[in-house]
């Protein structure tokens, strides 16, 4: 299953590899991590997870078969694009993995065409030198809605 647009993301370096096929997630897997791991996505439900991968472009990274990291783009593929859910298991930390996952999404030929936002609490210098992400300053413009609480 690839995404709307067509883009397809693998790339190999020696045992790892990264890919945008959704059938190879392991989404159970996505979800202990979110749940137990993130600062951002503690509550999310199974169901939710499952929604959020469905509806978005999603990279997976693996050690041979064992999924080690993730990242997640929202887009319309014409204007717009939120990268989110970006990890790396800690084990794997520190081996410039998550550096590749980043640049492999932000060069990819659609997607850098597209003005990408994320959000983070610690990862700035990473998105800033690997993605080329600038910083918003004037957040004044900026606004958000934080939705219901999801019922499941």
């Amino acid at each position: 299953m690839s995404s709307p647009s067509g883009i397809s993301i693998i790339e190999n370096r020696g045992s790892f590899r990264l890919s945008s096929r959704k059938e190879e997630l392991d989404i159970a897997f996505i979800q202990h991590w979110l749940n137990s791991e993130s600062y951002w996505a503690k509550d999310r439900s199974p169901n939710v997870v499952g929604a959020s991968v469905e509806n978005s472009l999603c990279v997976g990274l693996y050690d041979g078969k064992r999924q080690i990291g993730f990242a997640r783009v929202v887009t319309d593929y014409a204007t717009f694009a939120w990268l989110c859910d970006v990890f790396i298991v800690k084990e794997y930390q520190g081996q410039g993995l998550g550096k590749w996952l980043i640049e492999a999404i932000t060069a990819n030929p659609v997607l850098r065409k597209l003005r990408m936002f994320l959000g983070t609490r610690d990862a700035h210098g990473l998105y800033e030198r690997y993605g080329g992400f600038e910083r918003i300053l004037e957040t004044d413009r900026w606004m958000a809605r934080p939705g219901d609480k999801h019922p499941d």
